[in-house]
């Protein structure tokens, strides 16, 4: 991805201005983990209403708490899953929402007050601001569709659409990936143009000139799977097939592409849901172990850091993924399988920006 040029930046206003951004991406990272666990808990749909504002307060009172519950109890995943629950169980469930929601105002104004500072101390320069105000922009369309996604669940089957909840992660790991990559060439720019432009691999060791693109094709791959773990998650695909490394009796299911029609099966059947993600994520540990690999011997120091962070996190997660699924999907493990594919993806977009550099 493209970086700011910013050649005259003092440095000093550099690290300052990715320290800040880097406050940014430590948020949206305990967002998503948060979100996850929301998500997993089954407490995304115990706040019916969306308050940006208002709703930074949670009850306070009893008659606060009876108000929320009345309005919950109104929404059909009460109706046709929680009937019975009991108020202290609502509020075990809301605290987790209200948690996930607390955490993007947060970051909300983590990033506009300092910003409008910024601005007004002339510490930004104009070639910057575009890619702040496009992050900006991004975060608020976040918090647009996180609300998107509920409503889906709020109208006739208490589910969220897993196409609103795969899109509503994508977002978040891409403003995630946008912020991570900024902060990162405001402190290491480029040496060879003196700016902040990542160039295509010039200055690597002779024999080493394509790993850059390895890197990138590496780094998209994990991308791709992420995407497919959000319709995993969506569609609650980790409870069947819960074996491994075969699906059942065999190493194609016998309802692969169940959907009709069937071209919808990768997103609506969870049979083809799992399976794409399974080979995925096969997929990419073979392709990050070979990185890894070519790496070691090849790219130089700061590079091979971020090769075996990543190396490390793909096998980490492989092992995390396949628990999950023989376990039956435990919240603990699968909150850390999703947290750890934060840490896979910063380590690519590490590695990428380094070999780039």
């Amino acid at each position: 991805m493209p970086s700011p040029s910013v050649q005259s930046m003092p440095r000093r206003h550099a690290r300052i201005i990715a320290a800040w951004l880097l406050v940014g991406c430590t948020l949206v990272a305990a967002t998503l983990v948060v979100g996850g666990v929301t998500r997993l808990t089954g407490s995304g749909l115990s706040m019916v209403d969306w308050e940006p504002v208002s709703g930074v307060v949670p009850p306070l009172s009893a008659e606060g708490w009876e108000r929320e519950f009345a309005a919950y109890r109104d929404s059909p995943e009460y109706r046709l899953v929680n009937r019975g629950m009991s108020l202290a169980d609502f509020k075990r469930i809301f605290w987790f929402e209200y948690a996930h929601r607390l955490l993007g105002r947060v970051i909300g104004l983590v990033f506009i007050i300092p910003f409008a500072v910024f601005l007004l101390r002339r510490m930004i320069p104009p070639s910057l601001i575009p890619r702040l105000l496009l992050l900006l922009a991004l975060g608020g369309a976040q918090g647009l569709l996180g609300w998107w996604m509920v409503q889906s669940g709020l109208v006739d089957i208490p589910r969220v659409s897993p196409y609103r909840l795969t899109a509503h992660l994508s977002l978040a790991v891409l403003v995630y990936a946008l912020t991570l990559w900024t902060a990162l060439s405001l402190l290491r720019p480029a040496a060879e143009n003196g700016g902040l432009e990542p160039t295509s691999g010039a200055g690597l060791p002779r024999g080493s000139a394509g790993l850059p693109r390895g890197s990138t094709v590496v780094l998209g791959l994990a991308a791709l799977t992420l995407l497919s773990g959000g319709f995993v998650a969506g569609l609650d695909a980790g409870l069947v097939y819960n074996t491994f490394p075969t699906m059942g009796d065999g190493w194609i299911p016998p309802d692969l592409f169940g959907a009709s029609p069937w071209w919808l099966s990768p997103f609506e059947d969870r049979t083809t849901a799992q399976f794409n993600h399974r080979v995925l994520a096969m997929v990419l540990l073979g392709g990050v172990t070979a990185l890894w690999w070519a790496c070691a011997r090849r790219a130089p120091a700061p590079a091979r850091t971020w090769a075996h962070a990543g190396f490390a996190a793909a096998w980490a997660q492989a092992v995390l993924g396949v628990a999950t699924l023989l376990l039956f999907v435990p919240i603990p493990l699968a909150a850390l399988h999703q947290a750890n594919a934060l840490v896979l993806v910063t380590a690519l977009l590490g590695l990428t920006f380094e070999l780039r550099r």
